[in-house]
């Protein structure tokens, strides 16, 4: 006897939960044109008033190394960071130099609404505006997917047509996403996600030794391509630095007012293991954020198809790689972002589904439906709209109104909120007030020096605070920048001595928040920094 055919699903988010939704059910116009406008919109957003925020030390680093190219050719120049983000930083700069010259995972609504809030998202915003190889990488991550997920579909459903191209591709974008930061952790949220409908006896969707054996081949000629300064000595000097902690120029990190040790291998002594959940819980609208809740419980649903097990597997892969390490970030929220919003989105979907059906029974009239469905989407991206508007140009400053509102804005993650934008400031001021030759202590020598050149004052000696030999030089008439966000565990001490003893001679603020206090010493506050 013949056993009948097990049905399945594959890589859709809206088999049952969505049913009565089709997959054209926005002509192609409309959703060009609504892609386009949030595409516009979004960039804008991130390009908005650049200039207010100064060159974080990262930045500069990266700056520094474009020049180095600029001068010399390829380099193993920040050889501890992948080379395709630095080269497109390259690329921009000359280009901008010449114009100066011459002057499926989801619905189709799930998309549309995952993409308004990745558009306006102030997180989003906040982070892809800085110079960190994060939007790059989480970029290639899901051009990946996105050729990953459409070779299922095809193997599935579509048996005369060849699905390999498309492994192909993502090979060639995990490819590029590795030449922009070393995550190999990120691949495995596809290829578990493939391994998992092996078990399904009539699955089609089968990759095989040889196609992987293919898949990796391609993935490490296209990251040699991206990446040609991986085959430098220096470079792997400066990767064997960066991973042993020599290039750690600071202890600890500022966590909701208390500090905490910084190494990657501090596990969970570094930042707790909750940081990223309070990331979320504090920045994302409070809409979003409820929504993020209710579309993972969806997530758990049967209803919601197997695409669901890509998310799951996402959000899981990454807690276990990120969330019990000690050296944490903010800005690597980023390469996790997307999910949460598409889960996000999901929620959102799901009840604006339920309103429409309430909406059309209470009128009696099924073309209610439509309208009513999509109000609540509507409100979530207006307001994720306005908290964006309201927080520019500083994206980074958001809290949403559960965590306090603007009140406690670079109170919880100082570093990566304020992430130095105050430093030019700060320089601008001390070369109007400084005398010749002064001092300038502080924990970001390198950006000091190079916005202290800036403003033309080369005279200026920028040193580490802490730095005891560079404490040592410190004369009256010197200045000290006791910046949010740079307090370590090698210089709290003699900064609250320093801050009980004297007043600033001036502060620098980001938008209305204060950011960095800055002192003229006098031999009492200087006797008093050194604890005599």
């Amino acid at each position: 006897m013949s056993s009948s055919a097990i049905p399945f699903t594959t890589a859709g988010l809206r088999p049952e939960l969505f049913a009565g939704t089709r997959a054209h059910s926005i002509p192609r116009l409309l959703l060009a044109a609504a892609l386009a406008i949030l595409v516009v919109a979004g960039f804008g957003l991130r390009v908005n008033n650049l200039s207010s925020e100064g060159l974080s030390e990262d930045e500069l680093n990266k700056l520094s190394a474009v020049n180095e190219y600029r001068a010399h050719g390829l380099t193993s120049a920040n050889g501890e960071h992948p080379l395709l983000m630095k080269a497109l930083l390259t690329v921009s700069v000359i280009a901008a130099e010449r114009w100066n010259q011459t002057s499926v995972v989801a619905s189709v609504e799930i998309a549309l609404i995952a993409a308004a809030l990745w558009a306006f998202d102030p997180l989003a915003i906040g982070f892809n505006r800085i110079a960190k190889e994060d939007t790059f990488a989480i970029f290639f991550f899901l051009l990946a997917n996105f050729f990953w997920l459409r070779g299922q579909r095809v193997a599935e459903s579509e048996p005369h047509r060849n699905p390999e191209r498309f492994y192909w591709a993502t090979a060639a974008a995990f490819g590029a996403m590795l030449a922009s930061k070393y995550l190999p952790v990120m691949i495995g949220i596809p290829v578990s996600y493939n391994y998992v409908f092996q078990r399904i006896p009539v699955t089609r969707w089968v990759i095989g030794k040889k196609r992987f054996i293919k898949f990796f081949l391609v993935m490490g000629i296209v990251f040699l391509i991206c990446n040609p300064t991986i085959l430098l000595p220096d470079t792997w000097r400066a990767m064997l630095r960066f991973s042993s902690n020599q290039t750690m120029g600071h202890d600890s990190y500022e966590f909701f007012g208390k500090l905490y040790p910084h190494k990657f291998t501090d596990w969970v002594r570094g930042e707790p293991w909750y940081f990223y959940l309070a990331l979320i819980g504090t920045k994302l609208p409070l809409l979003s954020l409820v929504s993020f809740v209710g579309g993972l419980v969806l997530l758990f649903r049967r209803k919601s198809g197997d695409g669901r097990y890509f998310l799951l597997l996402w959000l899981g892969i990454w807690a276990l790689a990120f969330m019990f390490v000690g050296g944490k970030f903010a800005r690597y929220i980023i390469t996790i972002l997307p999910v949460v919003l598409i889960t996000a989105a999901i929620g959102i979907q799901f009840v604006a589904r339920k309103f429409g059906r309430l909406c059309a029974q209470i009128v009696g009239n099924d073309s209610v439906k439509v309208y009513a469905r999509a109000a609540l989407p509507s409100l979530v991206i207006l307001i994720t709209v306005w908290a964006a508007t309201k927080a520019a140009p500083h994206y980074r400053m958001y809290v949403n109104t559960i965590a306090g509102g603007p009140a406690r804005a670079g109170t919880m993650f100082p570093q990566d909120e304020f992430y130095d934008a105050y430093i030019q400031q700060v320089m601008t001021e001390i070369g109007k007030r400084a005398q010749p030759n002064a001092r300038v202590a502080g924990e970001l020598q390198s950006v000091s020096s190079y916005y202290a050149n800036r403003v033309g004052r080369f005279d200026l000696v920028s040193l580490e605070l802490s730095d005891p030999a560079d404490l040592d030089k410190l004369r009256p008439g010197d200045f000290v920048i006791d910046a949010r966000g740079r307090t370590y565990l090698s210089n709290q001490t003699m900064l609250m001595r320093l801050r009980t003893a004297s007043k600033p001679a001036f502060t620098v603020n980001v938008g209305t928040t204060p950011a960095a206090d800055v002192y003229v010493l006098d031999q009492t506050s200087l006797n008093v920094l050194r604890g005599k």
